[in-house]
């Protein structure tokens, strides 16, 4: 009994060790490999931001009211109590021009189990929005700096054009619909060397 106990209690760190050291390789891989997978990773941030638009009507509306739109095709959050979140990105003007490519990482604490692959979002809807994901050197950690609205279907349902207040509208999507109980709070994004 004592023994299984101790593996159960062992397992939590375990992940985070994986989770963590995962996302410290993953980033800097991409960083060095940027080259030769960003063309995939643009196609893909540009289906799942085709496929936002056309299934989420206030998605379109606020496109035509963004500064730049940051969009993570794959996102995936895994854990055992302790948890994690990774993926890459693409940041694109009202154009779809690309403006450059981030990262995103995260931890978290709390109840949960398993694993999931998501797409996120984020509608930057001020000038300033978009020169504080630029001009923080070690990253943006969410939840510090511009506010961040997650719009879920009750959400989207109750928003106009004229309650448009956030500097940012994230978007969590692609597991089915928009997801509830997901959240961008501590998300760190750091844009990926060119």
């Amino acid at each position: 009994m004592f023994k299984f106990l101790r593996f159960v209690a062992m397992v939590p760190i375990v992940l985070a060790a994986v989770a963590c050291s995962n996302m410290g390789t993953s980033s800097s891989s991409t960083s060095s490999t940027a080259s030769s997978g960003r063309p995939e990773l643009e196609q893909k941030a540009r289906d799942a931001y085709k496929a936002l638009i056309a299934t989420t009507p206030k998605a379109d509306e606020l496109r035509n009211k963004a500064t730049a739109v940051l969009v993570f095709p794959g996102v995936v959050k895994a854990g055992l109590l302790i948890g994690g979140q990774e993926g890459d990105g693409v940041l694109f003007d009202p154009n779809g021009k690309v403006l450059g490519y981030y990262n995103l990482t995260a931890v978290s604490y709390g109840l949960q189990a398993g694993a999931q692959s998501f797409s996120q979002a984020m509608f930057l809807m001020t000038p300033a929005a978009l020169n504080y994901l630029n001009s923080s050197s070690d990253g943006w950690s969410v939840g510090v700096g511009p506010s961040v609205v997650v719009m879920d279907e009750g959400t989207a349902r109750t928003m106009t054009t004229t309650t448009l207040q956030s500097d940012v509208y994230a978007f969590i999507f692609g597991q089915s619909g928009l997801m509830a109980g997901m959240g961008v709070q501590g998300q760190k994004i750091t844009q990926l060397s060119h």
